[in-house]
C-alpha cells in the first residue's frame, strides 16, 4: 500500500473514533473563531488540564476580540500568570488589536490573514481556519508529527521544517469534508493514545490496522528527532526585599528571557551572604537586620536553566529603583513568571509585615 492510500483511510477510520472517544472541552462546545483562537494560543506547548481553568477565567474577563485588545497589558499578563511562555499573551493581545483595527474585530476566515497575525503560525493559522471556519488545510503539531511518523513508520527527523511541511502537503491530498473535526481527532490520538516517550496505546488504536509501525514492532522507536543541545545553566542569586508589608519588585529588560515581566530583583552568580550584601548596598538598600537564606530552586526554560540561590531580608526605606508592592497588589496587578514559584511562600510569608 502506498503512503497516499494510507493516509486516504485515516478520515473514516479516525472521525469515527473521535466521535465516539473526543474529550469534552470548553473550546470545543462553542468553537467560536474567537474561542478557537485564545484555546489554540494557549494549548501551545502546555498541557489541557494546566489550560482548563486559566481558558474559562480569560474568556471571563475578555468575552471578545474588542474586549482584549483594550485591556490594560498588565491585567492580560496577570491572568496568564502561571501558564508561562508570556510573549504568547502579548502576542495574543497584539493580535487581538490588529484584527480590531483591520478587520473590524471579526477573526479572518483566510489562512494567509490569520498567519500574519502576531504569535500565530502555520499550525495555530490551520487549526483556526479548519476548526472555526471549515477551510480545508492541515494543522500539524507535534501530536500529529508523531501519529504519522508512526503510520507509514518513517524514520526523518520531525524537528526539520522541510518533513513538516512535507507532512503538511501530504494531509492537504486527504482532508476531509469535516476538515476541523478531523484535524482534532489526530491531534487527540496523540495525546490519548498515541502517546510519546515511546509508549503508544497500540492496542487501542483506531489505526492499528493501518499503522506501518505497529505492523513492524517499530512504533515505540519513532518518531525521530534530532538530539537537541544541552541547555545552558546560569546560577543567579534573588533577593526577597520586605519594608513593612511590602516588598520589592522590578522589570526586566524589554528584550530576552522573560522579557518585560515583573521579578523579584536577582543578579548573575550564586553570591555568598556578603557578596549579597555587598551588591545590595551598591543598589541602595539598607538592611536593618542579616541577610537570611531563602529556598534554593531550579527553573528549567528551553535552552536555559536557571539554578537560584535566594536570600531575604528587611530593609529600612523603599529604595529606588525598585517597584514596591503589597499582597493586594501582587493579586491583584503583578504578574510573577512561574520560574519564581518556589518562592511564593516565603513571600506570601514576609508580606505579613
Amino acid at each position: 500500500m502506498e503512503d497516499r492510500e494510507r493516509l486516504a483511510q485515516l478520515p473514516v477510520r479516525l472521525l469515527a473514533w473521535y466521535d465516539a472517544s473526543a474529550r469534552v472541552l470548553p473550546w470545543r462546545e462553542n468553537p467560536t473563531p474567537y474561542r478557537v483562537w485564545v484555546s489554540e494560543i494557549m494549548l501551545q506547548q502546555t498541557r489541557v488540564e494546566a489550560v482548563k481553568p486559566y481558558y474559562d477565567r480569560f474568556l471571563e474577563a475578555f468575552p471578545t476580540v474588542e474586549a482584549l485588545a483594550a485591556a490594560p497589558e498588565e491585567r492580560v499578563l496577570k491572568l496568564w500568570e502561571g501558564l508561562g511562555y508570556y510573549s504568547r499573551a502579548r502576542n495574543l493581545q497584539r493580535a487581538a488589536q490588529v484584527v480590531v483595527e483591520r478587520y473590524q474585530g471579526q477573526v479572518p476566515a483566510s489562512f494567509e490573514a490569520l498567519r500574519s497575525l502576531p504569535g500565530v503560525g502555520d499550525y495555530t493559522a490551520g487549526a483556526i481556519a479548519s476548526i472555526a471556519f471549515q477551510l480545508p488545510v492541515p494543522a500539524v503539531d507535534g501530536n500529529v508529527l508523531r501519529v504519522i511518523s508512526r503510520v507509514l513508520a518513517r524514520r526523518d527527523n520531525i524537528l526539520d521544517p522541510k518533513v513538516k511541511r512535507r507532512m503538511e502537503g501530504e494531509l492537504a491530498g486527504v482532508l476531509p469534508a469535516r476538515v476541523g473535526d478531523f484535524n482534532q481527532s489526530l491531534m487527540e490520538l496523540g495525546a490519548m493514545v498515541c502517546l510519546p516517550g515511546g509508549a503508544p496505546k497500540c492496542l487501542l488504536c483506531p489505526l492499528r490496522e493501518v499503522c506501518l509501525g505497529f505492523a513492524r514492532g517499530v512504533a515505540q522507536e519513532l518518531p525521530v528527532k534530532a538530539k537537541a543541545k544541552p541547555r545552558r545553566v546560569e546560577e543567579r542569586t534573588v533577593f526577597l526585599l520586605f519594608h513593612g508589608k511590602k516588598m520589592a519588585l522590578r522589570k526586566r529588560p524589554a528584550k530576552g528571557l522573560l522579557a518585560g515581566l515583573w521579578e523579584l530583583p536577582s543578579t548573575e552568580g550564586a553570591l555568598t551572604q556578603d557578596q549579597a550584601r555587598e551588591f545590595l548596598l551598591s543598589q541602595g538598600v539598607e538592611l536593618v537586620e542579616g541577610l537570611s537564606p531563602g529556598p534554593r530552586a531550579k527553573h528549567v526554560f528551553s535552552h536555559v536553566e536557571w539554578h537560584m540561590t535566594a536570600w531575604t531580608a528587611r530593609v529600612a526605606g523603599e529604595a529606588s529603583g525598585f517597584t514596591w508592592v503589597t499582597a493586594g497588589d501582587l493579586r491583584e496587578g503583578y504578574a510573577l513568571p512561574s520560574a519564581f514559584k518556589a518562592f511564593f511562600p516565603s513571600i506570601e510569608e514576609g508580606l505579613k509585615g
